[in-house]
């Protein structure tokens, strides 16, 4: 094991060397602890302990972040496989959930499912409420009624074969009646209070170790490779849900679970149906105030859209439902005191400011940072000005109230003033950047202040290389932010064009990549094909890979599916850079007619003024066009436009830019198969109120079909699909004599109708 010699030094005394040694050791020591604990079930530290290892583990990254290990222990969750454990892969994703932590979030959820249905506020919208179980998640297979497999969660698409155990759990039927050829039913393993009470009393009188707590009693006992030792554990089961079916159980979400109650398995009791947010915030007021007296560990409420039919066109997002929301109980708090302010340089160049604070444990877990958000957090006030905290603001020395939401990085509630030391100074939020010394700027409308250094701050540089290589972009096997980190820091790697010539500047001679510690011949030459393999890539890859704010994967697509080539949206870019500088001087115009008219007591001529300033800008020709055309793509708009022109328009991003271009074969954005589509390679508006489908539903539909949705009516507009409502964009395309056809018509071209 690496030497403990720094184990007890503070972090804040730790040199780079120290921590990378610490950091060694405290992997090494977390990832024996998780294989002890999750796949051995014989854990060899206690909670406590392994916080604490956690928690510095955590620190240091956060002090030293250019020092975080490419496998952390920060970015695992649970343990591998036991090798006698068969992977399962799930026949339909097991997805986590959206989380809500206030009462308003509820609200925008039932909103936000309105909006993306079509729904009014006064449609009937129906919700189902019931506790989130704190226990491991199960999938069951019944085929022709008989269980034929069960596998925990895992990684979402790949879980553990426990069948076996599973067969041992009395809450878990072993044949069904009247049931679907094919019914995956999900639900939660848990363990009562007082079986784990019994259970631990069993364990102490034997000699044997005792369990923390009932989720981790639950889930060591259910990956027992004996399943005689399963057996012996009092696990029960709640079934939730379900994954694949040869036929519906329900028409609804609430219906279901009552069928699968029917079919024999326990279902919550408490789970109900609700009409809307106000029904579903008593239930969980109602379930949170009996809590202690349900016998088991829940640590929320989940509410689900009743009608499966909604669930089905609300889909996915990438991890989790849009049609479910685990509101989560009140995080527990703890006071401790805010040692120091330390300012974090992101790979965009926001100053994050982050609390150090005395360690201390709030909700099981050892604390010893909290995010600060932004200078107005700091200093008491809201985006807007207004007050938070009762104006409070946060200085060092500060007795602080943190608290943890579910999983997320802790937070400083309140500020204790009677204990505020007397030469407590108000922070002074830095204005120039720590890394590199370049101004700090704060955009209007901005809640962040950011470095202008761009290439010449490491802090970015660094993020930026990590961001390049990360798995939604170049993703290079065997090249992960420590290797990049690594390179950076001894000058092999500057930028990102410098990874094509790696081969070139370290395959031979004196300093051979081959010859590094930790690298070998063949470890080398797995490195170059692999960056080999990278220089043919698709253009959306390229575009989220540059690592330009704003930009990120779904804004990447949409520009590859518009610009289709690499040349094509270089140009398309550049061209748009002086309309872009004439749009930035019109907002900051339209900034300042409001402060004034705000002193002067009256209405801002805020269109008036913006179109005076774009047109007094003398903008090349062609400008106007390209920045329309760069705005006018559904899901772009201005922000992200201007933020491309910015990358571009600067000579040392633009010119960093085209060294690693050079360097590769970008592939066009494949268009989707549209075979006899009648409007692929046509670019479509939608503007009105469609009635038989929502814009996000009619957008994706036209873009399946190889078509391009634009947000603006211009003279590259093919066709726009107006509905009641319609307005300036049905009269432009009428003035420019582009065809317009109502919802039925569009319906009916793409036959649908």
């Amino acid at each position: 094991m690496p030497s403990e010699r720094h184990a007890k030094t503070p972090v804040d005394r730790l040199d780079e060397t120290a921590a990378r040694a610490e950091l060694d050791r405290l992997a090494e020591a977390l990832n024996a602890a998780n294989r002890a604990y999750h796949t051995e079930d014989a854990p060899r530290i206690s909670d406590a302990e392994y916080d604490a290892l956690k928690a510095r583990n955590a620190a240091i990254e956060d002090a030293f972040p250019h020092l975080k290990r490419a496998d952390s222990p920060s970015e695992q969750v649970g343990g591998p496989v036991a090798d006698g454990f068969a992977k399962v892969t799930h026949a339909v994703r097991m997805m986590s959930l959206g989380n809500a932590f206030e009462d308003a979030e509820v609200a925008e959820f039932d909103a936000r499912v309105r909006r993306y249905l079509g729904l009014e506020d006064g449609a009937p919208l129906a919700f189902t409420a019931e506790p989130k179980i704190d226990g491991l998640s199960l999938n069951l297979r019944y085929e022709g009624g008989r269980l034929v497999q069960a596998a925990t969660r895992g990684d979402g698409e790949t879980g553990e074969n426990v069948t076996a155990n599973a067969r041992t759990v009395d809450d878990i039927p072993e044949r069904l009646d009247d049931a679907p050829e094919v019914l995956e039913v999900r639900g939660e393993v848990y363990m009562s209070h007082e079986d784990f009470a019994a259970l631990n009393g069993r364990q102490s009188e034997r000699g044997d170790k005792t369990f923390a707590n009932p989720r981790n009693a639950a889930a060591g006992s259910l990956r027992q490779l004996d399943a005689r030792i399963t057996r012996d554990r009092p696990l029960r089961f709640f079934a939730y849900g379900w994954g694949e079916l040869s036929e519906p159980l329900a028409g609804t979400q609430y219906d279901a679970i009552a069928r699968l109650a029917e079919l024999g398995f326990r279902t919550n009791p408490l789970t109900v149906r609700c009409d809307g947010p106000d029904g579903m915030l008593a239930q969980y007021s109602a379930i949170e105030q009996g809590r202690a007296t349900l016998g088991y560990d829940i640590d929320g409420v989940v509410y689900k859209v009743d009608d499966l039919d909604y669930q089905r066109r609300l889909g996915f997002r990438s991890t989790t439902p849009r049609w479910a929301l685990a509101h989560k109980f009140p995080a527990e708090t703890a006071w401790t005191r805010l040692e120091k302010i330390e300012i974090q340089v992101g790979r965009t160049g926001a100053l994050s400011p982050v609390a150090r604070l005395t360690p201390v444990t709030v909700g099981g877990v050892v604390v010893s940072n909290a995010t600060l958000h932004n200078e107005d957090y700091i200093a008491g006030r809201d985006a807007g000005g207004n007050p938070i905290r009762g104006g409070k603001d946060i200085r060092e020395g500060d007795w602080v109230q943190v608290y943890r939401a579910g999983d997320v990085i802790p937070k400083v509630a309140d500020v204790d003033l009677e204990k505020r030391p007397e030469d407590a100074a108000p922070y002074a939020f830095p204005t120039v950047c720590p890394e590199c010394g370049s101004d700090a700027i704060r955009e209007e409308g901005d809640a962040v202040r950011r470095c202008t250094g761009g290439l010449i701050c490491p802090a970015q540089a660094v993020e930026k290389l990590r961001h390049f290589v990360s798995r939604a972009a170049f993703d290079i096997e065997g090249l992960g932010a420590k290797q990049v980190e690594q390179f950076y820091r001894d000058g092999w790697i500057a930028e990102p064009a410098d990874i094509f010539t790696l081969a070139e500047r370290f395959g031979s001679g004196a300093r051979q990549l081959k010859n590094r510690e930790g690298w070998g011949e063949k470890s080398a030459s797995n490195l170059f094909e692999a960056i080999d393999e990278k220089r043919k890539i698709d253009l959306r890859r390229v575009i989220f890979a540059l690592g330009i704010r704003h930009v990120g994967e779904v804004a990447a697509g949409d520009l590859a599916r518009h610009f289709g080539t690499w040349e094509s949206f270089a140009v398309g870019v550049e061209a748009a850079i002086p309309a872009a500088h004439a749009h930035r001087a019109a907002a900051e115009a339209v900034g300042a007619e409001q402060a004034a008219a705000k002193v002067e007591g009256r209405r801002a001529r805020v269109t008036e003024t913006r179109e005076a300033v774009w047109a007094e800008a003398d903008l090349p020709m062609g400008a106007k066009v390209a920045w329309d055309d760069l705005v006018g793509i559904d899901g772009i708009g201005a922000t992200v436009a201007a933020s491309l022109a910015d990358a571009f328009a600067q000579e040392a991003e633009r010119a960093s830019i085209d060294r690693l271009i050079a360097h590769l074969d970008v592939r066009p954005d494949e268009p989707p198969d549209t075979e006899g589509s009648p409007v692929a390679g046509k670019t479509v508006v939608f503007t009105g109120t469609l009635e038989k489908m929502t814009r996000a539903e009619a957008k994706a539909r036209a873009e399946a079909l190889g078509a391009k949705v634009s947000g603006s009516v211009s003279a590259k507009t093919d066709l726009v699909v107006a509905g009641p409502g319609a307005g300036s964009k049905a009269k432009k395309a009428a003035e420019l004599g582009i065809e317009t056809v109502d919802e039925d018509g569009w319906l009916a071209l793409i036959g649908d109708g």
